[in-house]
C-alpha cells in the first residue's frame, strides 16, 4: 500500500482519477447527447484544477527543489473544491436549496422584444435541479462529489503515508 502511497504516484493517481472523470463527463455530452448545466460546467473545471495542481506540480517540483508532498496539499485542496461544487449541484438536484441564476437562460437588456423571444427560443435550457442520469440512485453529481471525496482522501494519505519507506531505518 505504501507503493501506491508514494507521493509521486499519489499526484499521479489523482491527476489520472480527475481526468477519468472529466472524460466521462465529456463522452455523456457529446456521445450521449446530454448536455451540462452551468454547475456541470464549473465541476468540470474543478477537475481540470486538480489536473494542472497535480501534474504541474510533478514537473516543476524537481527543478525548483520544491517537495512533491506540497503538490499533495494544493491538489486535496483543489480536490475539495470538487468536492463542493459536486456537493452543492447534488444538493440542488434533491431540492435541499436552490441553484444559481445561471441554470436558466439569461435574458439581456437589449434588443427589441422580438429578439429576446428569438433568443430565449434558440436557447437551449439545461436545469440544475434535473437529474438527466443516475446510477443505484446516486445522479452524475453525487457520483463526482464521492469521487472527488477519493481523490481529496488519496492526495491527504499520499501526503501522510507516502514517505514512510524512506524514513525508516533498516
Amino acid at each position: 500500500m505504501s507503493v501506491l502511497l508514494a507521493p509521486q504516484r499519489g499526484l499521479l493517481l489523482c491527476a489520472l482519477i480527475s481526468a477519468a472523470l472529466l472524460g466521462g463527463a465529456l463522452l455523456f455530452e457529446h456521445v450521449g447527447g446530454m448536455a451540462p448545466c452551468s454547475l456541470c460546467i464549473w465541476q468540470r473545471w474543478a477537475h481540470v484544477a486538480v489536473i494542472v495542481c497535480a501534474l504541474g506540480w510533478l514537473v516543476i517540483s524537481q527543478p525548483i527543489g520544491a517537495s512533491v508532498r506540497a503538490g499533495l496539499i494544493i491538489t486535496a485542496l483543489a480536490g475539495i473544491t470538487s468536492v463542493g461544487v459536486a456537493g452543492y449541484h447534488a444538493g440542488v438536484e434533491w431540492q435541499l436549496w436552490a441553484g444559481p441564476a445561471g441554470c436558466t437562460a439569461s435574458l439581456s437588456s437589449g434588443g427589441s422584444t422580438a429578439d429576446l423571444v428569438d433568443s430565449l427560443l434558440a436557447t437551449p435550457v439545461v436545469r440544475c435541479d434535473d437529474v438527466p442520469w443516475s446510477l443505484f440512485g446516486l445522479s452524475m453529481a453525487g457520483w463526482n462529489m464521492l469521487l472527488s471525496v477519493d481523490i481529496v482522501a488519496l492526495a491527504m494519505m499520499s501526503f501522510i503515508f507516502g514517505d514512510r519507506n524512506r524514513t525508516r531505518t533498516s
